[in-house]
């Protein structure tokens, strides 16, 4: 799972409090291999790890934002372009999007969508094309079509043959993910974490 792990594509969730909607939307990421999302809302409580995604949150880092433009500064400096799913007069569908460049995108709340911040202050606009009556799909569902999106350009470009993670990362990960217990302890009494071997069983410091 760590090795599939995809640091240059994010989610930021725009002040979505509903948990059965922040649930779903980390369940996808998740599943695509997305490694870290993140999150601006003033309801800041419903993004605990209790509330938020059942089992799913544990696996993906939750990043939180006093504001939608601390989210941008952050995610520029990380090189990602900010797009963002809003039916504006010049989004386009979202599958005219090369999601296998460093992408940022971000879903808006349930009954106000996008902040206007959030569309001035993003790179494009893109959104799903839709042939019924309804104006607009439900927030995870969206986020859902595009994320696959995503994961399956990056398949055929074979982005999840190699880690993106820095070796470090992945070992800290891999060993906390496995010893969660252990690895809390630790961390607690300031010991560097011990090595794995490759069956994940862990070696003597004279190994």
């Amino acid at each position: 799972m760590l090795r599939h792990r995809q640091t240059s594509l994010t989610i930021v969730m725009d002040n979505i409090n509903k948990s059965h909607n922040l649930s779903a939307i980390v369940r996808s990421c998740d599943a695509a291999g997305i490694h870290e999302i993140h999150a601006v809302s003033y309801r800041k409580h419903i993004y605990t790890r209790h509330n938020a995604a059942a089992g799913s949150s544990k696996w993906v880092q939750i990043n939180l934002h006093s504001s939608i433009e601390s989210a941008y500064r952050h995610l520029r400096n990380e090189g990602k372009q900010i797009l963002v799913a809003a039916s504006t007069g010049s989004c386009v569908d979202f599958r005219e999007i090369d999601f296998t460049l460093p992408i940022a995108l971000v879903l808006g709340a349930e009954w106000d969508g996008i902040s206007e911040e959030a569309v001035l202050g993003a790179d494009r606009s893109i959104m799903v094309p839709m042939l019924g009556m309804v104006e607009s799909l439900n927030v995870s569902v969206a986020g859902a079509v595009i994320i696959f999106e995503a994961q399956r350009q990056r398949l055929l470009k074979g982005m999840y043959d190699k880690p993106s993670l820095p070796d470090k990362e992945l070992d800290r990960l891999l060993f906390e993910h496995t010893y969660p217990r252990l690895s809390a302890h630790l961390r607690e009494q300031g010991i560097d974490y011990p090595r794995l071997d490759d069956d994940g069983f862990i070696l003597s410091p004279d190994t």
